[in-house]
């Protein structure tokens, strides 16, 4: 098994194996589920034990599109983007207006989880007239690798 090792990281410190019999990746002793689907309906949450699925495909990340996880079994969604229609929540600025009846909710962009905040603390004590923001990560899943003139 390759997950044992990582180029950041080093090597796990755990043992990490693949059950050959129940088709699952064993680290430390520990069964976790592996799917590779392209349609989130047919992963079998439900059946699994998730409750809570952490969509970060990219791709699912409209109500509709995430819906698929709820298909499959899972409770609730988190999208890891910005979403066109889902409610979108940022820890220390909206988080009170979450309801628990919300089953898919977006936790907004990286971006300004990382802004949002502190700009956030910055206003309501001072105020901001105008503000610029810079962002520098890896490529995204809504960035084409090859760009051509």
């Amino acid at each position: 098994v390759h997950a044992e090792y990582d180029s950041t990281h080093n090597r796990c410190p755990y043992s990490v194996e693949c059950n050959e019999k129940t088709k699952k990746l064993v680290v430390k002793g520990q069964e976790i589920s592996v799917f590779n689907e392209r349609d989130p309906a047919a992963i079998p949450w439900g059946s699994a034990g998730a409750e809570y699925v952490v969509e970060s495909t990219g791709v699912f990340t409209t109500l509709e599109k995430a819906n698929a996880h709820i298909t499959g079994g899972a409770k609730k969604v988190i999208i890891s983007a910005p979403s066109a229609d889902a409610p979108m929540f940022v820890m220390g600025v909206n988080h009170t207006k979450y309801d628990n009846s919300m089953n898919i909710v977006s936790n907004a962009s990286c971006t300004t989880n990382c802004l949002a905040p502190l700009a956030k603390v910055i206003n309501d004590n001072f105020g901001i007239v105008e503000g610029l923001m810079t962002t520098v990560h890896a490529i995204t899943a809504t960035q084409n690798t090859v760009y051509w003139s």
